[in-house]
């Protein structure tokens, strides 16, 4: 009797999360936004591959990130907060380059970074992907061998890249803008301590743990890891984290299949930018749908986006495990924080402590 209960609550369970896993949400987004992600991140490299110095149009890249942060907001509500998204991918690589000639200050610097963006974002309610690319610039940065005369050089590239993202993003709210009205701008909420500054701390720490594993295994790319950690950590409740856990575990092991198929392929300079504008295009276009089917196709983009400057210098094999492994580890912390956020008598412990530290006139 008890092994038939036990037999149909198990059932009922793997139901439950199958249908988390294979529902796909509506979306009212237009083909004209991800064609013009696809241009900010891409433009960068066929810049860079006409001038042949692809590494640059890969690192200019990482700011026309900015271009994903374009609320659906008026005209200049919408200007003015990717010049401020501008503003801070530039400071978080630069933040992250200059760690990069220090290394012991790595892992302390760039869980503070962790820490202060998300705490930024939150307080002043950024959407997705909140603060997932700014820590993420900050982490390539603090990983990319760049010598000291270098710094401004690669500094002033991302900031070229995110200048050019909000060019594009003016230029397509204009069209935009004219068939559909915008959105309200929304009054910032009050802030709260503990969504604004606990949770923040929490995730800091966490992508500090996850970055302190992979220096420990001495993984060849540890900045995955960390980035792994935040994409899982930040859902909304525990639910939301372990659904992006199972999406992000799932999508990377079909999409780094789909890496190696595009790795044993004659990759050349040009090739490499448009497919990587391709890949930009098919995820904008279905993250908003289904998140696991949209990380199979963020895997070969990140993958392209660390390599690229390289490709064909080692075995992809050896390159499809690490990013597995980094993958799985950055997951498991990340769900791993997520508990801990998630858990009332975790933070009914720590709130107390944390708040001693904090002067009263920042309490709210």
């Amino acid at each position: 009797m008890n092994s038939g209960k036990g037999w149909t609550a198990l059932r009922g369970a793997l139901r439950t999360e199958w249908q988390h896993l294979t529902t796909v949400n509506r979306s009212d987004r237009q083909w004209q936004m991800p064609f013009a992600a696809a241009l900010a991140t891409g433009l960068p490299l066929l810049v860079g591959a006409w001038f042949d110095h692809l590494a640059y149009g890969l690192t200019s890249s990482l700011g026309g990130l900015v271009f994903l942060y374009t609320p659906n907001t008026p005209l200049y509500h919408r200007m003015v907060l990717l010049m401020a998204s501008a503003f801070a991918m530039t400071a978080c690589y630069a933040l992250g380059t200059m760690g990069h000639l220090v290394p012991p200050l790595i892992l302390p610097g760039l869980s503070l970074v962790a820490a202060l963006v998300t705490m930024l974002c939150r307080f002043y309610a950024l959407g997705p992907p909140g603060s997932l690319f700014f820590v993420m610039a900050a982490a390539i940065g603090a990983y990319s061998p760049t010598a000291l005369l270098d710094v401004p050089l690669v500094v002033g590239l991302i900031f070229l890249g995110a200048l050019l993202a909000f060019l594009i993003a003016f230029f397509y709210s204009l069209y935009a803008l004219r068939g559909v009205a915008p959105g309200p701008v929304a009054p910032l909420p009050a802030p709260s301590f503990d969504f604004v500054v606990f949770d923040a701390v929490v995730i800091g720490v966490f992508v500090g743990i996850a970055l302190a594993l992979a220096q420990a295994l001495q993984l060849e790319r540890p900045y995955w890891v960390p980035v792994s950690c935040l994409a899982v950590i930040q859902g909304a409740s525990l639910r939301a984290v372990w659904n992006k856990q199972v999406h992000r575990v799932l999508g990377t092991a079909v999409g780094l299949l789909v890496s190696w198929g595009l790795l044993l392929l004659p990759l050349d300079k040009w090739s490499i930018s448009v497919t990587m504008m391709v890949l930009a295009f098919v995820i904008e276009t279905a993250v908003v749908r289904h998140y696991g089917f949209a990380v199979v196709f963020i895997t070969p983009l990140t993958i392209l986006l660390a390599e690229a400057a390289v490709l064909g210098s080692g075995a992809p094999g050896a390159l499809i495990a690490a990013r597995f492994i980094d993958t799985l580890l950055g997951c498991a912390v990340g769900l791993a924080g997520g508990v801990c956020l998630h858990d009332a008598r975790f933070r009914a412990a720590l709130t107390p402590l944390l708040r001693r530290l904090i002067p009263p006139r920042l309490r709210r």
